[in-house]
């Protein structure tokens, strides 16, 4: 076996999942003399629609020693608590999704399983009301938590809303400053070795071709590697997330930031509001055979009430997943790996795991097939895991207005996302299953959004006397409320401590 190490990585595609794949290989392999090249086409755009992401953008950014309040001055980014859902169970009808816990677990028991007791009794507070970003959310307010917070119902975590063109540029910046060399060509044939299958090297458009030991695919949807060279295979979702279309426009803000992405569902998909300091993004994801496009445009355009800033930009995909992430010397992140549509901001996120798994199994010139299989494993089920969570927000509507939800209503399930709902409908618990991105709170805010509820809760709740257990809510409630209104304005905050000179 060949223990010689990687020289030459080549990643095939810039935009955002090109650049942190760039950087992060950078600073990860910065004490190593490995060349790391950017082939970056000036004649294909970068999509560049993604705007939201998850709180796990706070930890890449960091582990590049990148500070917190340069990059959102520098992206024009704001801040980003959770996302409200609405007219997703039922037309008029709300909730919101926060980035962290409900309450406090105590004896062990979660505290959704005392919030379902007290319900059980005729008590109508909201499981909201035991969260202390979402009423900070409905305020308007934003705050970073403390780093020692006295009380365990201040801890919280938050991402961010930003424009991804100027992360990507700001991300090239940090690359190149460590070495990164840039190529602006295009790649128009793959080199492969007749004996193994591997990728040996790329012709570029000026004439000379680039030999590289590991290849990233970031080229999008093209998958210039991992498919049109590699013939990797793709693993179809469509039957589960039909939406396979969307529109994206800038508009003008007219009103002060939220602190949070606004979800609102339509009759053949959903529109997503994004704040940003300068502007504010708006899309719409949509199923086609439900929807035209001019249907589409016209409906998104109606609903914004700022003056648009730029020509509509239109996205078209088929959610899935390709049949390997890794393939031979090839890893592909970002849309050339997969796409689960933009709802819950995932795909930042999973180019951030992709990118850890990658890090975790990182390769030598032997590329030892064990290795390779792992990383592909668990990629395969940390996508399942989004796409059942996503799937159930489709799943579980009672919107009656549209065929997209009446679809969506009766179609069939993964075989694990059933067994997690029926569990939950039971008794209220919620299995983990391995490479789950979202954790217990979350899928406690879509059930409970969607007012799916258990026949009974944990029994072990029931260790503590009623009064005492309605005596301690009332006293959440009571603190959290008095945290949140302490918080500044959203608006105030990114004034004071990060505000974009652009």
């Amino acid at each position: 076996m060949s223990c010689n190490k990687i020289e030459n990585i080549i990643i095939v595609g810039g935009g955002t999942a090109g650049w942190m794949a760039a950087s992060s290989l950078a600073n990860f392999l910065k004490n190593t003399p490995t060349k790391i090249s950017v082939i970056e086409s000036p004649t294909i755009a970068t999509v560049g629609v993604g705007e939201a992401t998850l709180p796990t953008i706070r930890g890449f950014n960091f582990s590049l020693g990148i500070d917190e309040l340069d990059v959102i001055k520098k992206t024009q980014a704001t801040f980003k608590l959770g996302i409200e859902f609405k007219d997703w169970y039922k037309i008029g009808h709300s909730f919101f999704h926060p980035f962290a816990q409900y309450g406090l677990k105590v004896n062990g028991v979660d505290f959704h399983h005392y919030w379902q007791k007290m319900r059980s009794v005729g008590d109508k507070t909201n499981i909201s009301d035991y969260c202390l970003p979402i009423l900070m959310a409905k305020m308007g307010r934003f705050c970073q938590p403390s780093e020692r917070p006295t009380t365990p119902l201040a801890k919280y975590a938050y991402a961010y809303h930003f424009d991804a063109l100027l992360y990507s540029d700001y991300l090239r910046q940090y690359a190149l400053n460590l070495g990164v060399e840039r190529l602006e060509k295009t790649v128009v044939d793959v080199s492969l070795n007749t004996s193994n299958g591997f990728i040996q090297s790329l012709y570029l458009d000026d004439g000379n071709h680039l030999p590289g030991d590991l290849f990233i695919d970031c080229s999008g949807f093209q998958g210039i590697l991992i498919e049109q060279a590699l013939k990797t295979g793709y693993e179809n979702w469509s039957h589960w997330l039909p939406c396979d279309r969307a529109v994206a426009i800038q508009s003008e803000n007219k009103s002060d930031p939220l602190p949070y992405t606004r979800a609102i569902a339509q009759k053949a998909g959903w529109q997503w509001r994004i704040p940003l300091q300068h502007r504010q993004g708006n899309g719409y994801v949509y199923a086609s055979q439900h929807l035209s496009d001019e249907e589409a445009y016209l409906s998104l355009t109606r609903d914004i009430e700022g003056s648009l800033l730029n020509e509509a930009n239109w996205l078209h995909f088929t959610t899935g997943v390709r049949k390997k992430f890794w393939n031979k010397n090839c890893v592909a992140l970002g849309l050339a790996g997969g796409f689960l549509e933009p709802l819950e901001s995932t795909s930042i996120g999973l180019i951030q795991t992709g990118l850890a798994k990658l890090h975790t199994f990182f390769p030598h010139q032997g590329f030892d097939q064990c290795l390779i299989d792992e990383a592909n494993r668990l990629s395969q089920a940390e996508f399942e895991r989004v796409r059942d969570f996503l799937i159930l927000h489709y799943n579980a509507s009672q919107r009656e207005d549209g065929e997209l939800w009446q679809y969506c209503r009766n179609m069939s399930l993964p075989e694990q996302l059933t067994h997690k709902i029926e569990l939950f409908k039971n008794r209220g618990h919620i299995v983990s299953y391995e490479q789950e991105s979202f954790e217990e709170a979350s899928w406690v805010s879509i059930f409970n959004g969607f007012n799916i509820h258990p026949q009974s809760y944990d029994p072990m709740a029931d260790n503590i006397n009623e009064e005492v257990v309605r005596e301690n809510l009332s006293n959440i409630r009571r603190l959290i409320y008095s945290g949140a209104a302490k918080a500044p304005k959203h608006k105030n905050f990114i004034q004071k401590h990060c505000m974009s000179p652009l």
